[in-house]
């Protein structure tokens, strides 16, 4: 089951599955990438929760999102999500560090880097917050601008 919702980096698909997030999607939607989305069910309960707490993130009220997640990936993509949880409201980390953090070296970055545009929850499960070893903004799934917009959300809430 999915529902649509209006954000400040534009409309948000939040879909569930089985009683857990699966996706978040940016629009323009994709409809034809072989997800399983089910029917629109805006007063499904999970939903209606999700969307309450990404209007609260948005509002700077939230920080630390309470979801039931589902995410489908393969083993290493699982272990990399993982850590972007790791990474916390207002901070950053590099491709780098999560890959140290699993284990491997710096030139596992590629393999994280990877890992993170796959993400399927974006914004709950935090890949916004992962940048280069240099500090610089590198590839979202939803465009560096979305990006921007995310990391600047949570950075003027510290000030």
């Amino acid at each position: 089951m999915w529902t649509v919702i209006d954000s400040p980096i534009g409309e948000l698909r939040l879909v569930e599955q089985g009683g857990a997030i699966t996706a978040i999607e940016f629009s323009p939607f994709r409809d034809n990438d072989g997800r399983v989305r089910g029917d629109r069910a805006d007063d499904n309960p999970l939903l209606v929760e999700a969307a309450r707490q990404l209007r609260a993130y948005f509002d700077r009220d939230l920080k630390e999102f309470d979801l039931p997640l589902a995410p489908q990936g393969s083993d290493f993509q699982q272990r990399v999500w993982a850590q972007l949880l790791g990474v916390g409201w207002g901070e950053t980390a590099s491709y780098g560090e999560i890959a140290h953090r699993l284990g491997h070296t710096n030139a596992a970055s590629r393999a994280v880097g990877l890992a993170n545009g796959r993400n399927p929850i974006p914004i709950v499960i935090p890949c916004h917050r992962i940048i280069g070893a240099n500090g610089t903004l590198t590839g979202y799934a939803g465009g560096l601008e979305r990006k921007q917009l995310l990391l600047e959300l949570e950075q003027d809430a510290l000030f």
